[in-house]
């Protein structure tokens, strides 16, 4: 981006950075939670750290963290080593000074000038043993696909320990700017082959061949067949959700997760859905703050009742756990089943609404669970007696 870009951007938070903040916010203070307790310590990597701190003094992703690293060092003694890279001189002044408020209350807080690529390996090291968890957030193409495979591959161990996580950036007007790019003759070839870096090969070209016509959702595809190959060759639970600046916009970027663990999958989705009432609220302000005297707003109009979503994942969820409970025929535990068990309210609705689905399906005589007691994610849910 320009430098001008930049002020713009700093100045405060955009629609699209709500959602994407507020997720990481909901997200690693449970996955140190979840992980660090072992050996007391966590490893965290923003590769692309920006200025960590908006001129408005909203939070970047780096201060999230640090806030986060702080929080857990005062209340359970658990230590972060948080690397923050950036290129930009001047982002790196400005993070220095948000990195120096944490370094004061004990927190491990590394910021290093530079590429992320140079400093993988050694953020790799760091993380020997202990758990890691990747941001990768570019202002445009990221980390190279066979890189971050490698990452993931060298982190791969029969027992899943340490456990290792991303959350990155797949810029979708990359991919709709590049596919232009692919089917012009006047095309910059060298910027196609970066994308090919990033995808880890050509595959993405054939939805923008010059000899066919582009098809509506060209950039959905090519997104959804990032993530499956990432899956494929990371053998991670890949997610990836799009990001829009508003309802009805086409996507800025797919905020693309990985886990290896059940659990982190279950408690992504409840980060997502509480992320995504935020970002309504803050687009609800936001249309309230430009046109005062509006009788009412666009986003209150178009935005789904959420007592009504909750209201109807209920019992669909209710049926996805009577459908697991007839496949497997013997009792279950939530969290084992988590894509099944919320099916296509995944990230729309919160942890609590499973409880509620197993309280339906008992009041329904279909289990003797009640979905009292234990953690959401740790219910049993047991199958009828028979007779």
């Amino acid at each position: 981006m320009s430098v001008g870009t930049d002020k713009d951007y700093w100045a405060s938070q955009a629609l699209p950075s709500v959602l994407k903040h507020k997720l990481l916010g909901h997200y690693i203070p449970q996955f140190g939670g979840m992980t660090g307790s072992r050996d007391g310590r966590v490893v965290y990597l923003d590769g692309y750290a920006g200025e960590g701190r908006y001129e408005s003094g909203e939070p970047g992703s780096a201060e999230i963290a640090m806030r986060v690293a702080s929080s857990h060092l005062m209340k359970n003694n658990l230590r972060w080593s948080c690397f923050f890279v950036e290129r930009k001189p001047e982002s790196v002044a400005r993070l220095e000074k948000v990195a120096d408020t944490y370094r004061a209350q004990g927190v491990d807080a590394r910021v290093h000038h530079g590429d992320v690529d140079g400093v993988l390996d050694s953020v790799l090291q760091t993380a020997n043993g202990l758990p890691l968890f990747l941001f990768l957030d570019p202002c445009g193409l990221g980390l190279p696909f066979g890189r971050l495979v490698e990452a993931m591959e060298r982190r791969r161990s029969p027992n899943r320990w340490p456990p290792t996580e991303f959350l990155l950036n797949f810029s979708m007007v990359a991919v709709r700017r590049l596919g232009g790019n692919a089917r012009s003759t006047k095309g910059v070839e060298r910027s196609s082959e970066r994308f090919d870096e990033v995808c880890g090969g050509t595959w993405w070209r054939e939805y923008f061949r010059p000899d066919k016509p582009i098809a509506a959702d060209a950039d959905e595809a090519v997104a959804a067949e990032y993530a499956r190959r990432l899956a494929s060759k990371t053998g991670m639970y890949v997610r990836s959700v799009p990001v829009a600046k508003a309802p009805g916009h086409k996507p800025v970027y797919h905020l693309v997760f990985g886990t290896r663990r059940q659990h982190g999958l279950w408690v992504f989705g409840d980060a997502l859905a509480r992320a995504r009432n935020v970002w309504w609220e803050k687009l609800e302000v936001k249309e309230e703050t430009e046109d005062p005297d509006a009788l009412f707003s666009t986003t209150s109009i178009i935005r789904p009742d959420p007592q009504k979503v909750v209201d109807a994942a209920i019992p669909a969820m209710a049926a996805n756990l009577e459908r697991i409970l007839r496949r497997q025929g013997r009792a279950f535990t939530l969290v084992d089943h988590t894509l099944e068990v919320f099916g296509d309210y995944y990230g729309q609705v919160t942890e609590p609404v499973a409880r509620k689905a197993v309280k339906h399906l008992h009041a329904e005589g279909k289990t003797p669970s009640t979905g009292v007691g234990k953690r959401t994610r740790e219910l049993v849910v047991e199958p009828p007696a028979l007779g």
